[in-house]
């Protein structure tokens, strides 16, 4: 049998994009592994949702991308959406969340707003960041999504100072910092690790661990039989490494790491193996694009573990939902996807009188 992930790059290579299918086909059902037992608190139904909700906003906006009107650099997380669901479903109302350059799934799991990503990566006004920071510096305070940051490593560091304020005022809240594999090969991260570590601050450093920097795999960055869990766990952390593709096993690895930070034994590292389907930057597959840096064959069995298709698979045998119905969640999801990027696209620019709005206190904006 042709795999889907195969059929997928055909379409790409002959006839342009199409979007990729988010529920597994009746004779796929069975054969899509299932998920961890889940912990108490974990809602399948509402992780089936907003893992939906992920995947169809990287689809629509990679399809839009293509037209060339979203003038930013953009790292699309498909494949990766069971990290951001898992954690974020696990966390309190209080709790904050700071994420690095592949920051939409992080963004729209903690409840940030999709018309104002899409709205943000027009360079829109109604855009989180206001239009001016594209989609490497998204932010949705009010949700407790604080902000996202290109330079690599440096939500780490803002993330152990908020789990210091927290510490300092005596609040039961959590800071939560999402990163890739390639964090650990910079400075940053060991100062922050070790600082939390002496402090036992609050943190949850979660490594989205998609075996890639840009097109160099782990191989050739670390040293053979090296382990990310092992190394930090020389700094005194409890580490952790779990299935990123299996969002029950990541919600239930997040609520042990949030009940072991509320309790005085942070910091924590959640080391989620995951993959990252489409190219570094950019809404293409890398081989639709002519890249062999990783072979089809890999590709093609990372996107056969699909996150989405295996919790909707669970969901079914649970009873949780027929497939029907799971449609239905898909459809919906996608007509109101859709209506906001058009919405968005005919959102006014932002006034050149307010350039400099909130660059120094005091300036002019909201």
């Amino acid at each position: 049998m042709v795999s889907s992930a195969i059929l997928v790059f055909g379409k790409l290579r002959s006839e342009g994009p199409r979007m990729l299918e988010v529920l597994a086909t009746d004779h796929d059902l069975e054969r899509q592994p299932p998920l961890a037992a889940a912990s108490k608190g974990f809602n399948l139904l509402e992780a089936f949702k907003s893992l939906v909700n992920l995947r169809l906003s990287e689809e629509v906006l990679a399809s839009r991308y293509r037209e060339q009107e979203m003038r930013t650099p953009t790292h699309f997380g498909t494949g990766q959406e069971a990290v951001a669901v898992g954690v974020c479903q696990a966390l309190g109302p209080d709790d904050v969340v700071y994420s690095h350059h592949r920051s939409h799934n992080h963004y729209l799991a903690r409840g940030g707003d999709f018309y104002r990503l899409a709205a943000e990566l027009y360079g829109r006004e109604d855009g989180c960041a206001r239009g001016r920071g594209g989609s490497v510096h998204l932010t949705a305070r009010h949700k407790g999504f604080i902000i996202s940051s290109a330079i690599l490593g440096q939500t780490v560091a803002t993330a152990t100072g908020s789990a210091l304020a927290f510490a300092m005022d005596g609040a039961s809240r959590v800071a939560v910092a999402f990163f890739g594999d390639a964090t650990l090969e910079e400075g940053g991260f060991y100062e922050s690790i070790n600082f939390g570590a002496i402090r036992r601050l609050p943190v949850i450093y979660v490594c989205e661990n998609n075996l890639y920097s840009t097109e160099s795999p782990l191989s050739v960055r670390q040293a053979a039989d090296s382990s990310l869990c092992d190394r930090v766990r020389s700094f005194g952390l409890t580490a952790e490494q779990v299935d990123g593709n299996d969002v029950a096993a990541v919600y239930n690895a997040a609520s042990r790491a949030q009940q072991l930070c509320l309790a005085g034994q942070g910091p924590v590292f959640l080391e989620c193996m995951t993959y990252r389907w489409r190219e570094h930057v950019g809404p293409l597959f890398d081989h639709e694009a002519g890249r062999d840096y990783r072979s089809l064959d890999e590709v093609t069995a990372w996107m056969e573990r699909c996150p989405v298709r295996r919790a909707g698979a669970q969901a079914v045998r649970e009873e949780l939902a027929t497939p029907a119905e799971l449609r239905t969640v898909r459809d919906s999801a996608l007509a109101r996807i859709r209506a906001d990027v058009e919405r968005a696209r005919q959102a006014p620019w932002p006034q050149p009188a307010t350039l400099f709005d909130n660059v120094w206190p005091g300036s002019a904006g909201r």
